[in-house]
């Protein structure tokens, strides 16, 4: 019985190996999006782009934002391997603050999620332009 059970596990990571070996690989330029300081209502959208450097097709099942201010695109049909595509994030650039966000996909990985990260300050449009317009040599003190 021993021997039995010794030949099943062995067999059973021999298999988990191999199939590892052949699995799609999502490899990403970065995990991480930037959105650095913009101002209220500037452009939306920064992407992820990757590609599949496993040896089978690479399918994205799902990619879930950590809140609806953030709606994350991505490819429906499968990647084959060496084939790129991207991500595509919008956040809500009407958010005025420090956001930080995570995406998290599921795929057909060995390792079936990952996360992704955008992040970034959102400035008030007003408050953002109004020291430059002040010609008093005061800007950015508060004085007018």
């Amino acid at each position: 019985m021993k021997k039995l059970l010794s030949l099943v596990f062995a067999f059973g990571l021999t298999w988990s190996v191999v199939k590892a070996q052949n699995a799609p690989v999502m490899t990403l330029e970065k995990n991480e999006v930037d959105y650095g300081t913009i101002t209220a209502g500037s452009e939306p959208f920064r992407f992820f782009k990757f590609k599949n450097t496993g040896k089978a097709p690479l399918v994205i099942q799902n990619a879930q934002a950590s809140c609806g201010c953030t709606v994350p695109e991505y490819p429906k049909q499968p990647i084959m391997p060496n084939e790129s595509a991207e991500i595509k994030v919008r956040y809500d650039t009407n958010r005025v603050g420090g956001f930080t966000k995570q995406i998290t996909l599921t795929t057909n990985e060995s390792t079936p999620t990952r996360v992704l990260t955008i992040k970034g300050t959102v400035l008030d449009k007003n408050t953002a332009t109004a020291p430059a317009a002040t010609p008093t040599g005061h800007e950015g003190h508060g004085h007018n």
